[in-house]
């Protein structure tokens, strides 16, 4: 039975959106271009929140504008309230152009199987599942009431992939080995549990986070039974943290901005520079840490009531009482930088930048990654370069599933 209502004429919408990812170079499967054709994102997508300019979000219903369901555009599916009074974003449907080329980049052939971590809306376990079969694909999600909507929407179109609602760190070993494990989640180190549940030559495909922001995805061959190895992908992309249990994102920290204690300085490099050129954020990140708030300081510093309000600063800080702000206006060339706390952290993302500039300025797939049950180690060009960052091993999974 289908779910589709025979009223709503979506396939054109459908064709449309695969002939633009097509022309654009994210779309270039035959096979994985009749699946984008043939699945309606609006039967996995009913509803969708979106943010007004004043900062609140206001839920569309997909069939009152199905151009904007069809484009190339991420769709915010789950929202929840965190202390404080603001939003945290549980669920999203990808951008279809990103999810096409996540997916060709699996090098997946018939008879291929497939694990998705992060079931989310069902849509991109619907596209592997017109691609491949819905025996060859299985899907793992934290929250039990997205897998269930999933479940109910993709067999409303006769599809009927494994899904199970399970911390996605420990994958799926009951139903392991694994041509491929797709991962729409950002994780700090990639779980190893996701390594070994892959066939020798078979591939990991995650966004790796080293602290929030800071990375991209990474394609990952498991080389032997205690190696993977892998590059960046050429382009950037970004996903939500992968989370161990069901509900919101944990909180974040606080850190006060003492003005009047601070060490005040000049630098030349652009305030936005972590947020303009990532490599160098990526970069910085090895010595900041894996947790780092940062943000823009507006005049009363205080978070406006409407965002429209121009920032004055950026600033960033860590859990260690460190924090730096950066003045967004330049006098000469020269922007104002406050810091305070035990480290100085501007300095530390202004070494990165030159690191990054006497490299040549590199974009992300001269970086790779290799990763053992014990390390997890980042490298320029090749492994065992001169230049290698260690980072902290993968997770293990110690208890019972």
């Amino acid at each position: 039975m289908s779910t589709t209502n025979p009223d709503v004429v979506w396939a054109p919408h459908a064709a449309r959106l695969a002939d633009e990812l097509a022309a654009a170079g994210k779309l270039t499967e035959p096979r994985l271009g009749e699946a984008v054709r043939a699945t309606p994102r609006h039967v996995f997508v009913p509803t969708y929140h979106q943010q007004t300019p004043d900062g609140t979000w206001v839920e569309r219903t997909s069939t009152d504008d199905l151009p904007a369901v069809y484009a190339n555009t991420a769709l915010i599916t789950t929202i929840a309230p965190v202390p404080g009074g603001a939003t945290t974003v549980l669920s999203s449907s990808t951008q279809p152009g990103l999810m096409t080329r996540m997916i060709e980049s699996l090098g997946l052939t018939d008879g291929a199987r497939v694990l998705e971590i992060g079931t989310g809306t069902g849509y991109n376990a619907a596209l592997l599942a017109h691609r491949l079969g819905d025996d060859k694909v299985f899907s793992v999600d934290v929250e039990p009431d997205l897998v269930d909507l999933a479940r109910r929407r993709l067999a409303g179109l006769g599809h009927h992939p494994t899904l199970v609602a399970r911390d996605g760190s420990a994958g799926l070993p009951e139903h392991a080995p694994f041509d491929a494990i797709i991962a729409t989640c950002a994780v700090a180190a990639v779980p190893w549990a996701w390594i070994e549940q892959v066939r020798p030559g078979g591939v990991v495909l995650t966004d790796l986070k080293t602290a929030p922001g800071a990375g991209s995805l990474v394609r990952l061959t498991r080389v032997d039974a205690e190696r993977a190895e892998g590059r960046f992908d050429a382009t950037y992309a970004a996903f939500m943290d992968l989370r161990y249990t069901p509900g919101s994102n944990p909180a974040g920290f606080r850190v006060e901005r003492d003005h009047d204690h601070a060490e005040y300085r000049t630098t030349s490099l652009d305030p936005n520079a972590p947020w303009t050129a990532l490599l160098v954020w990526f970069l910085a990140s090895f010595d900041l840490g894996p947790e780092i708030a940062y943000g823009y300081t507006i005049p009363d510093g205080t978070i406006p009531a409407h965002r429209q309000t121009a920032p004055t600063a950026s600033w960033i800080a860590t859990p260690d009482g460190s924090w730096a702000e950066i003045t967004l206006a330049a006098d000469n060339g020269q922007h104002t930088v406050a810091e305070g706390g035990p480290r100085r952290l501007w300095y530390l993302v202004e070494r990165a930048h030159h690191f990054w500039t006497d490299l040549g300025q590199p974009g992300w797939d001269r970086f790779g990654l290799t990763t053992t049950p014990q390390t997890t180690t980042v490298w320029f060009d090749r492994p065992g370069s001169a230049h290698t960052w260690h980072l902290p091993g993968p997770p293990h999974r110690t208890t019972p599933i």
